[in-house]
């Protein structure tokens, strides 16, 4: 293609009128090649790689009509791999909750302990644990108040918050 990509595929219309021409002639373009169909944007032969995401669909959903509403995202919040990327974005020195397991207690049977946080959350039995609160001295004598959740309370809460920033 001399012109760039998908140049030749598009019908021509003339940009000036010819000198001598009829008034037909200056308003009729040129069409489409008969030999030449439209581009797909699907790629001819199926791989992963070109195929969206479930997350990423979501994301042109939402791009594509800003007023629709979402109403069933919490299959997303279940999934393996979004448990397995929320567990390994958290803090690793952050302070156990009230269960008192740490990051690398929990990693240390990772994946049988995501496929059951999985299972539960899908059958609606995972239920929130207790918050541990701690009082933090202010500058000025008070106290304030910080709730500290369980590590997979703190899993969770970041798989919902990556199906909702996609959003």
């Amino acid at each position: 293609m001399r012109d760039g990509y998908g140049k030749s595929d598009s019908p021509i219309v003339p940009k000036r009128p010819p000198n001598k021409a009829s008034a037909a002639e200056v308003v009729e373009g040129r069409g489409l090649a008969k030999g030449n169909l439209p581009e797909h944007k699907a790629p001819r032969t199926q791989s992963r790689s070109c195929v969206p995401r479930a997350m990423e669909r979501v994301r042109q959903a939402a791009i594509k009509d800003r007023k629709q509403r979402f109403t069933a995202l919490f299959h997303h919040v279940y999934q393996e791999d979004l448990l397995r990327e929320a567990y390994f974005t958290l803090r690793r020195g952050a302070a156990p909750g009230m269960d008192g397991e740490t990051w690398r207690q929990y990693g240390e049977k990772l994946e049988e302990n995501l496929q059951d946080l999985s299972v539960r959350l899908r059958r609606g039995a995972y239920r929130v644990n207790p918050v541990l609160r701690v009082y933090i001295p202010k500058m000025d004598g008070r106290q304030r108040p910080i709730g500290i959740p369980t590590l997979e309370d703190k899993i969770v809460q970041r798989a919902v918050s990556r199906v909702l920033e996609v959003i």
